[in-house]
């Protein structure tokens, strides 16, 4: 307790006596000069501010700590890590009523009979108490990184760490379809991505990519998971790859799927005929980074971690040495290899290349975008030649690994990795 009065506002601890001690995590005031402590422990401690000293406990919640704690017109709400809220008569000291979530519970506060909930998998829910209406208003991912990134029209397709498959409206600005990456738990069967996340490798996804009859998410076990729009039942499932998957994207004409591994390899898949297995473009000497294909979806250009700029021919999935210069004159449905004559000015001087995560060129071949480990948007002229200089956007707090122009080329949309969210960006 700090004492206001006094230059500095003097500290005094809580007094526990009897009562076993225990970290806070949250506290409230009522109006009558008691204190109430969130417990690690679960507990709620009832402590009069006169002597410091704990008068009860309140035993509500299940397990966990509490997260939350709020007082409002002679009641107490509060929030744990089992799931749930808890209304707590001040008079009583006992529990009147309490409300599930089925997650951990992080933030609450209550007003005129309405009640607001935020869970620890980034929903926000409004519960009108009286009646127990509730409504979700907002959802974002919550585990892990997110990486995956795919924008259609209106629609942004994400995917992260947490088993989750969602697909925004740009124009809402809200979830409007939330699908898992996959039921199945399994392992990495050959290396692996650095998560933060607990689920199983096979739930984790750092690709996804969509057109009007499939959407595709690829598992960080190297399985690529396919559901097709309106259908019902499990998906799809591609094992080829051995390794985890960091880029995928159909063929303009979209006959064919192609897959960038970890495994150094990219996978061609004919859409049209079941996702039958046509190829393998086999050539790089590291992990696939980023690759392309041409507007009559024949040539793919492909960087790996070695920073080989390579080029690949469909559906003979053979490698064309001289494919630089066969295609001076190709036109190219995406921009977003990043070691290429067109964007070599992206990275600063004395760079190495791998701070830049993701790279995106308009459609009308004004702009190219970047997101880097420095947590910027970064906005260039096309092409960018070196000494290019950008303009740099900060708004993420973590590293920004994949950017996205929209078709009309007015908005960018980008993900970071750790802070688990797609922002928004738009051309003024």
């Amino acid at each position: 307790m700090w004492d206001a009065a006094e230059a500095g506002g003097r500290k005094k601890r809580g007094i526990f006596g009897d009562y076993a001690s225990t970290s806070m995590s949250c506290v409230c005031w009522d109006a009558d000069g008691k204190i109430y402590g969130g417990g690690a422990n679960s507990k709620i401690y009832v402590f009069l501010a006169e002597d410091r000293c704990v008068q009860q406990t309140i035993d509500c919640h299940k397990g966990g700590f509490i997260a939350s704690i709020r007082h409002c017109d002679g009641k107490i709400y509060s929030g744990a890590k089992d799931g749930f809220v808890c209304e707590i008569d001040t008079t009583s000291m006992t529990c009147l009523r309490s409300f599930d979530f089925g997650n951990p519970v992080r933030a609450v506060d209550f007003f005129n009979g309405n009640l607001l909930v935020g869970l620890r998998n980034g929903t926000i829910v409004h519960v009108n108490a009286d009646a127990d209406e509730r409504k979700e208003i907002m959802h974002s991912h919550c585990d892990g990184e997110v990486w995956g990134l795919q924008v259609r029209g209106t629609e942004v397709t994400t995917t992260g760490d947490d088993n989750q498959i969602i697909v925004w409206d740009t124009e809402g600005k809200c979830r409007s379809k939330v699908m898992p990456v996959t039921d199945r738990k399994e392992g990495s069967r050959r290396g692996g991505a650095s998560t933060l996340s607990n689920l199983s490798p096979s739930q984790c996804s750092r690709a996804v990519v969509s057109n009007d009859n499939f959407i595709i998410a690829a598992g960080n076990d190297g399985a690529v998971n396919i559901y097709e729009i309106g259908g019902e039942g499990p998906p799809q499932v591609l094992t080829d790859s051995t390794e985890w998957i960091e880029v995928m994207k159909f063929s303009p004409d979209g006959r064919f799927l192609a897959v960038g591994s970890h495994d150094n390899n990219i996978y061609i898949y004919d859409a049209q005929e079941g996702f039958t297995h046509i190829g393998t473009l086999d050539k790089h000497n590291s992990f696939i980074v980023a690759f392309d294909w041409c507007q009559e979806s024949r040539y793919i250009r492909s960087n790996c971690g070695a920073h080989e700029l390579l080029f690949f021919t469909v559906p003979e999935c053979q490698q064309d040495p001289d494919g630089a210069s066969n295609t001076t004159a190709t036109e190219w449905a995406s921009k977003s290899v990043k070691f290429s004559w067109h964007v070599d000015g992206i990275f600063p001087k004395y760079a190495d290349g791998t701070h830049v995560n993701g790279v995106c060129g308009s459609s009308d071949g004004v702009l190219i975008a970047t997101g880097d480990d420095y947590g910027l948007v970064n906005v260039f002229r096309d092409p960018v030649r070196n000494g290019g200089k950008p303009r740099s956007y900060r708004g993420h707090s973590e590293h920004v690994v994949r950017v996205a122009f929209n078709e009309g080329n007015d908005k960018i949309f980008s993900v970071g990795g750790y802070d688990q969210t797609l922002m928004q960006w738009k051309k003024c």
